[in-house]
């Protein structure tokens, strides 16, 4: 039984699962949009939204040290630095004014090869 276990497991090991979360939230931020099956969507997105959230709350807060110490939690669960920065610079300041949701997701079928349900997430413009 999996009663109160966090997180999917995507038939990998633990070492796999997070490099393949890393670089799926990487290249959401990167990209804007990314598609890939349901579950994957599944597992990443709400470690997108917090990250989103928690860049645009360190921002609003003013205080520097806040800041760095946002930045450094963002660059362990990002694989590009460029990423990080585009993350504080362009996304969170975009999403200033809204509550939550930042990312929307878009059931698009089923894939050829082994019918696997598809999905595109994205970012929403505002």
């Amino acid at each position: 039984m999996r009663h109160r276990v966090a997180g999917k497991k995507l038939n990998r090991t633990a070492d796999q699962r997070l490099a393949l979360r890393r670089t799926l939230i990487t290249d959401l931020f990167r990209y804007g949009a990314i598609q890939t099956t349901e579950a994957k969507i599944d597992a990443i997105r709400g470690a997108a939204e917090k990250l989103i959230t928690k860049a645009k709350r360190s921002i609003a807060a003013g205080d520097p040290i806040k800041v760095v110490n946002a930045r450094r939690l963002a660059a362990a669960q990002l694989t590009d630095p460029e990423i990080v920065k585009k993350l504080f610079d362009e996304i969170a300041p975009r999403y200033a004014e809204r509550p939550g949701g930042y990312t929307s997701v878009r059931k698009l079928g089923w894939r050829v090869g082994d019918a696997a349900p598809i999905a595109l997430l994205e970012l929403i413009e505002e």
